[in-house]
């Protein structure tokens, strides 16, 4: 084997190397650690703003005993973490900024692998979009779930329960009081979002991928199996060292496929499509918008989790988790390679499935047809998606009048107006929310009814934006309008009473405005001011891509290596 990485600063016989150890050394590192064994980076997104994330202090510690016992050499390392919960003005926003921070830490760092702890939704992509730009091997250790949430003696999951109970406080169903009370009620231990939200989904993906061990997504942050995981990864990550088992062995196209196919089965967040685009875009596999319908439309829902079912992450785990679910799959899956150094055949050819109410057989799915849909059309030409596992079967063909907000301001101050002409038929629509124009793309898609509607008991209407929808929300929401509406996309010629046509079966999102009236409407639009003018977020704005792209940085896609020729001194 060629010599570790690491060697060109630790194995020097000169300034240099007397310089790189010493300093190491004011930590109480005994010589020996320095003797060419491998140096394994990990990657912790450990932090108290980030709830998700605060106890990964303790798994580093396990990852850190394993690396240990296999003959490496563990040195814990921080990059910025993203907590949706807490974070303005939205996550997102940051990813493609803590993907730079993790590439430019690996890559500068005497570092020969990288063990990645990932949780709260952005983590997990930022961590191995960066990861993958430096293509060394690479482990990723989810932080698992929160324990199963419980009311008043009913099942509450994260975020979901919040969307449910906030508009039953809104249409006065629900007493305030009780509201508050639920706080507690929801997330009651250490762990991201127990729901099949984007953390849970994601979690779910680097599984799917190849890039986490068997049962990574569903173990819960709290169980002593995730540490019992977490000591498995600080041991394999040495052995992926030695076999010089890169990330981009693993990161493959029919990888990606597997992906798109547990991501239709267990009705995992639209927010994976991106996420997914992204991670591709940095690895070099080509990977496109319509790939998502295309492999996964047509399959089944096998997973019965909030919030598209009923259970939550906990009883997937006790069920068999995403190796049942793969087991399911059968032929659909590609019999790739994965970090443990088996195939993803051999590790689920024996999953169990212990609850068919969790996770359902092929033959009698939940949802005969259940992946993300790809919306085209002249509202939508680059491609927007929705989620029908999580919408109202009624309102997937639907036409309707256009009731349009300009801005979240707009929204948040009219919404609840009596005199808002709006009815169960119309269409929201929200501008403004894109990539650029937020900036940073929120989860602000799954729009909150106006309490005109809640009121007589409506619990669902067609809304459309340029956003995201956190993934432990539900409706008949189209998101994702690619171009947006900051850049002169066709969604901000939008305006009240025009007619939009919603197909999903048909695949079409129109406008059904004739074309001179959107030519005149197109020549007097003039583009927004944009939100930043310095700082992160200018850099964001000039050189994001669209959804349907990803949402990266123009200038991050691609793997620049992990090659630095050039000494510090």
């Amino acid at each position: 084997m060629a010599s570790l990485r690491s060697t060109r600063w630790f194995g020097l016989t000169d300034k240099d190397g007397f310089i790189h150890r010493s300093w190491m050394k004011n930590q109480g590192f005994p010589p020996h650690l320095f003797d060419g064994r491998p140096v394994i980076g990990i990657c912790n997104t450990f932090s108290e703003l980030v709830p998700c994330n605060a106890h990964f202090r303790q798994i580093a510690e396990r990852v850190k005993r394993g690396v240990y016992e296999a003959g490496g050499f563990p040195l814990e390392f921080p990059v910025m973490s993203l907590g949706e919960t807490n974070l303005r003005p939205t996550a997102m926003l940051f990813r493609n900024l803590v993907s730079m921070d993790v590439e430019e830490s690996i890559r500068g760092n005497p570092i020969d692998g990288v063990v990645l702890l990932c949780g709260c939704d952005k983590t997990t992509p930022s961590l191995v979009m960066g990861a993958a730009s430096c293509d060394l091997p690479a482990i990723v250790v989810s932080g698992g779930p929160m324990l199963n949430g419980n009311f008043r003696d009913q099942a509450i999951g994260s975020g979901t329960a919040v969307w449910q109970m906030s508009e039953d406080v809104r249409a006065g169903k629900m007493a305030l009081a009780d509201f508050m009370d639920a706080e507690s009620c929801m997330s009651r231990s250490a762990g991201h979002c127990m729901t099949m939200g984007t953390a849970s989904t994601m979690a779910s993906m680097v599984e799917a991928l190849g890039m986490g061990l068997p049962q990574n997504a569903a173990i819960p942050a709290v169980d002593s199996r995730r540490y019992v995981l977490a000591h498995q990864a600080g041991r394999r990550i040495v052995e992926m060292v030695h076999e010089n088992l890169k990330i981009s062995r693993i990161l493959t196209r029919e990888a990606f496929e597997n992906a798109i196919r547990v991501n239709a089965a267990i009705g995992g967040s639209t927010n994976a499509v991106i996420h997914l685009l992204a991670i591709a875009g940095r690895v070099g596999v080509e990977l496109h918008l319509d790939d998502f319908d295309r492999l996964g439309h047509e399959l089944p829902l096998l997973v019965d989790l909030m919030p598209s079912g009923s259970f939550l992450m906990e009883d997937f785990y006790y069920a068999g988790g995403i190796p049942a679910v793969v087991r399911e799959l059968g032929d659909l899956i590609h019999d790739v390679l994965t970090v443990n150094g088996k195939t993803m055949r051999a590790n689920t050819a024996d999953a169990p499935c212990w609850n068919r109410k969790v996770i359902h057989a092929r033959s009698e799915p939940i949802k005969e047809h259940a992946g993300i849909a790809v919306l085209h059309g002249n509202l939508a030409p680059n491609g927007a998606v929705i989620k029908p596992s999580a919408a109202t079967a009624r309102l997937l063909k639907h036409r309707g009048r256009a009731v349009v907000f300009e801005s979240i301001e707009d929204l948040k101050a009219r919404t609840d107006l009596p005199d808002l002409d709006i009815d169960e038929n119309s269409v929201m629509v929200l501008k403004g929310a894109g990539p650029r124009g937020y900036p940073g793309m929120p989860e602000l898609g799954n729009m909150p009814l106006p309490r005109k509607l809640l009121e007589r008991g409506i619990t669902d209407i067609v809304r459309i934006s340029d956003a995201r929808m956190s993934g432990t929300a539900y409706g008949t929401v189209v998101l994702h309008v690619s171009p947006e509406s900051a850049i002169g996309g066709p969604l901000a010629l939008v305006r009240d009473g025009d007619v939009i046509e919603l197909d999903v079966e048909a695949r079409r999102l129109d406008l059904c405005v004739p074309e001179n009236e959107l030519s005149s409407r197109r020549a007097a639009w003039t583009a927004p001011a944009p939100v930043a003018t310095g700082g992160y977020q200018r850099l964001y704005t000039d050189h994001v891509m669209q959804a349907d792209q990803g949402a990266d940085l123009d200038f991050l896609v691609g793997c620049r290596g992990a090659s630095v020729p050039r000494e510090s001194h």
